[in-house]
């Protein structure tokens, strides 16, 4: 029977490729997969303990979101990004973040259009763009992994639709500064092009690094779109609970992907979200800093390797992105880590690095009881293998 060409020319998910190589290998340790090991706060299960009860909670609700949690959404925003959505933008919750940017990629979009992402790309948003028959159009960062704004003006053509930026990035971690945001939106207002921010790590900073978000910049509000999630933060991974900020000249397109894709936003999930907005960015920031005590013992560990790769240091998320001076493939490489040394990660060639070995490292799951484990499984793999 026919199956779509377009969908099989689009990667598979590396995520279920990797989980099944671990499957298949018990007592595997991963710094793979992008979670953290913190739960939700307890507000947000409190929310939810007695869910059902009432018979509309069961009924479909509305498209954009309830209205309490839209109201906690536009206080976060104003609080910690400086945005005002009374001026020009509107609100949608989603199924995650991947969602919304499935769903602005349908509202702004028609097939043969063009979508730059800066190398190396978080691959889901690579894979959205190819499902949508549109070009991702990749172009390159520096050795720090910072966008090069040269690059990106000579990247845009007559069917560029949006630069997408990712800060703190997945999967290099680079935190991109305030001026270089503020120039990458001036740059697509020039051009009449969309600024897609995608601020899913926008609390995991670390020492002087400092998160910016474009939708604040006076005037921007009708070319920027933002997006955000509660997965990291709030260790609401499994919720599947997001949202974005968008134009309110894009309202009526992005209902009907809305209204066709998921009708409304699980409601039960909005519940927990208003409990873990109410308790606010003290609880991230609290469970953030004991993450970075962990950073500091991976960065360590990882830096004993610097005669086997190359290490950047960057200051947000929670990856670490090495390149090792191997001409192995990485897959093959990671396939070995797992089967040999029981440790996984995620090949850069996921995120777009075909031009040598990469690896991505991701800590945020790691904690007291198994992080010197995990790092000594990887550190003499990666020796032994190089």
């Amino acid at each position: 029977m026919f199956q779509s060409r377009t969908l099989a020319a689009v990667q598979a998910p590396i995520i279920p490729v990797i989980a099944e190589y671990i499957r298949q290998n018990p007592g595997t340790l991963s710094l793979g997969q992008g979670m953290v090991s913190y739960p939700p706060p307890a507000a947000a299960l409190n929310a939810i303990r007695t869910f059902g009860a009432q018979a509309e909670e069961h009924w479909y609700n509305a498209a954009l979101g309830t209205p309490r949690l839209l109201d906690c959404i536009a206080d976060k925003l104003h609080n910690d990004n400086a945005i005002d959505c009374t001026q020009g933008y509107r609100v949608m919750v989603t199924a995650g973040s991947n969602m919304a940017f499935l769903n602005v990629l349908l509202a702004i979009t028609d097939p043969g259009d063009e979508i730059i992402l800066p190398l190396p790309y978080y691959f889901n948003q690579e894979m959205a763009v190819r499902m949508l028959n549109c070009t991702p159009v990749m172009v390159p960062t520096d050795a720090e992994y910072q966008l090069q704004l040269a690059l990106l003006r000579a990247a845009i053509t007559s069917k560029t639709r949006a630069i997408l930026t990712v800060s703190p990035n997945n999967p290099s971690g680079a935190v991109y500064p305030e001026a270089v945001l503020r120039a990458v939106n001036a740059l697509c207002l020039e051009h009449n092009i969309y600024h897609i921010s995608d601020e899913a790590y926008e609390y995991f900073t670390y020492n002087d690094a400092k998160h910016f978000s474009p939708a604040s910049i006076p005037g921007a509000e009708q070319h920027t779109i933002s997006l955000y999630s509660l997965s990291k933060a709030y260790g609401f991974a499994s919720w599947r609970i997001g949202y974005m900020v968008f134009p309110e000249a894009l309202l009526p397109a992005l209902l009907k992907i809305q209204d066709t894709n998921l009708i409304c936003p699980p409601l039960i999930s909005q519940h927990a979200a208003i409990g873990a907005l109410e308790t606010g960015a003290a609880y991230c920031k609290t469970q953030i800093q004991r993450l970075a005590a962990i950073r500091v013992q991976v960065n360590a560990e990882l830096h004993t390797l610097n005669d086997v790769c190359d290490i950047t240091n960057t200051e947000g998320a929670f990856y670490s992105l090495l390149k090792l001076h191997t001409a192995k493939n990485d897959l093959d490489l990671v396939k070995q880590l797992i089967s040999a040394y029981k440790v996984a990660v995620i090949p850069g060639c996921a995120f777009g690095l075909h031009e040598g070995c990469y690896l991505r490292v991701s800590y945020g799951m790691l904690s007291d009881h198994n992080i010197h484990d995990a790092l000594k499984r990887l550190s003499t793999g990666i020796r032994a293998l190089s």
